[in-house]
């Protein structure tokens, strides 16, 4: 690139990803995306190619969780694009900062048929930030930098953004005196300070109940964990920590009481919520649930504030900076830990009776190991081939989903497929993990249908070397819900599928694979995965066993065969 001589803007595009912070990028490479992708190999950012772009938007999207940067995702025109949407809506849902960038017919072939050619920008406004379409060359830099803006959540909520180039824009060259610092350099998180009023008006209401209660979300990431523990000392809250913060406040803290979670939803009588809306997880924060709580909300945007019941008080700053000025406002103050203690009790036993039945839970009656097996495998290795406290848990598939959400109680930190129930994400997710944490484990327990979606991406990890683990819970089954609208009630159907041998197909994509039917010889097989990572262990477990959520809301048939409507009792039984 000329020093004072004109840009090409292509060059420009790349140097604005690397100046502001972007060290690896992930995509799928193609002819509209071209010059973007051989100048981003030429400033040394590292091109993360993949088997499909919606792989492509999740492992950007792991990225983002678990770096606090805005990610970035290449995806090329046509069916590139559109092979995205899935997995915008999920990042869109999660919100997490990214900029998919993309390509397009040039300009003079528009509305004549050009290759690929399809209004990308209309088919992900609804799931983006910002979708817009950069035509004027010398209006490039400053059109990405309000984009990165929007992805990043300075002007507003934090979420994906798309934005492509045509191929002819990005050959344009512009003018040296166009190309300012101003817009290419990176601008550091804004950290709204929290008013003192407002922290004094919490802090009065800490001192004066006996039931207080922190529940944090994704928000409460842009801590590192420290000022959320500090306060909830000063304060003596119980915490519930949820799958979008686990690993932030240590497992052995003791206002963790995860497993008194109703309880604590029920009595508190102060809630305090940081950067977590109140979702279906958590009854959308009702009364009738939340029963005798005065709320608290507090987050650095207004999405996490004033959902479905607002706050007694809402402070929107930044939560690291609340949190600090909380513990300084409560020095000096004793707080009666009597009712926490009583939770961290209870969780304390409960956890350790489930713990101690995962290794006995007996298999199904088709003979096949229990799902619960592979976390009591997992959970025998801690201390020795693995150390769960630094690794990084994944979790993905339908019912899989609720056995590891309690199976996984230790942790560095935790994805999952989020509130969009977005499957597929485990191989992806964990990818993005071990490329941005080389020296950590990282451990995927997936479905068996949630893994097919996204197996090949195993062609990935072994290119790139990304060291990571995919348990498979192999038990060949779908479970498909179908509901009489009209009666509110529903039938769950199994269709059996082959046992395919997910470790021959690792082996053949270049990973260790091992299967194991036994479940005696589940902790030396994961201890060989964990030797000779990327692997693939395929675990085959029963269609019999009825997850936790699974007689939560419509039922469960755990007949695979019994595919006959329930009997009018039962119907009654279950709407009631």
């Amino acid at each position: 690139m000329a020093e004072n001589g004109p840009v090409v803007v292509a060059d420009l595009v790349a140097r604005f990803f690397r100046d502001h912070g972007v060290d690896r990028v992930f995509g799928l490479q193609g002819g509209h995306i071209q010059p973007v992708w051989d100048q981003l190999a030429r400033l040394g950012v590292r091109i993360v190619d993949v088997r499909d772009e919606g792989s492509a938007v999740h492992m950007a999207h792991a990225h983002s969780e678990l770096t606090g940067e805005t990610a970035v995702a290449l995806v090329t025109a046509g069916p590139g694009v559109t092979n995205t949407v899935t997995a915008v809506a999920n990042a869109s849902i999660s919100r997490i900062p990214l900029l998919v960038f993309g390509g397009c017919p040039p300009r003079p072939q528009a509305n004549m048929g050009p290759l690929q050619d399809i209004p990308h920008t209309e088919i992900l406004a609804p799931v983006t930030r910002l979708s817009r379409t950069l035509r004027q060359h010398d209006q490039v830099l400053r059109e990405l930098d309000e984009a990165w803006a929007r992805a990043s959540g300075d002007r507003g909520e934090p979420g994906p953004v798309y934005v492509e180039i045509p191929t002819d824009v990005l050959r344009q060259e512009v003018a040296p005196a166009l190309v300012t610092d101003e817009h290419l350099r990176a601008k550091p998180r804004r950290r709204p300070q929290p008013h003192p009023d407002d922290v004094a008006a919490v802090a009065d209401l800490v001192r004066n109940t006996s039931r207080p209660a922190v529940i944090s979300g994704r928000g409460a990431r842009v801590t590192d964990g420290r000022e959320l523990v500090r306060f909830l000392d000063a304060s003596g809250a119980a915490y519930l920590d949820t799958q979008e913060s686990r690993g932030l406040v240590p497992a052995d803290h003791p206002a963790g009481v995860g497993s008194a979670r109703s309880a604590v939803m029920r009595d508190c009588d102060l809630l305090i919520t940081v950067g977590r809306q109140l979702d279906y997880q958590l009854g959308f924060g009702s009364p009738a649930v939340f029963r005798n709580a005065t709320v608290v909300r507090i987050a650095d945007t207004a999405s996490e504030l004033i959902d479905n019941r607002r706050g007694e008080v809402e402070i929107l700053a930044d939560p690291a900076a609340v949190m600090t000025a909380l513990t300084a406002a409560l020095e000096g103050h004793s707080p009666d830990t009597s009712w926490r203690d009583e939770l961290r009790a209870k969780h304390e036993k409960r956890s350790a009776e489930y713990k101690a039945t995962l290794a006995e839970t007996p298999a199904g009656d088709d003979g096949r190991m229990h799902p619960n097996r592979i976390f009591a495998a997992l959970d025998a290795l801690d201390g020795t081939a693995l150390d769960l406290g630094e690794t990084i848990m994944v979790a993905d598939g339908g019912d899989l989903l609720s056995f590891a959400r309690l199976g996984i109680t230790r942790c560095a930190r935790y994805l999952d497929p989020g509130a969009f129930g977005c499957l597929g994400v485990g191989t992806p997710f964990a990818i993005a993990a071990s490329l941005a944490f080389p020296d950590r484990p990282v451990v995927t327990v997936t479905g068996d249908g949630a893994f097919g979606i996204t197996a090949t991406d195993i062609d990935t990890a072994v290119r790139h070397g990304a060291k990571i683990v995919v348990i498979v819970s192999n038990n060949a089954a779908w479970n498909i819900e179908r509901y009489d609208q009209q009666e509110n009630y529903g039938l769950v159907v199994g269709t059996e599928l082959d046992f395919s041998d997910y470790a021959a197909l690792g082996r053949s994509l270049g990973a260790h694979g091992e299967r194991v039917t036994d479940p005696a010889e589940l902790p030396d097989a994961l201890r060989r995965a964990l030797e000779n990572a990327p692997a693939v262990v395929d675990v085959v477990t029963s269609r019999d066993a009825p997850s936790p959520d699974a007689d939560k809301g419509l039922g469960f048939v755990p007949d695979y065969q019994a595919l006959t409507p329930w009997n009018d009792a039962e119907i009654e039984r279950r709407k009631a």
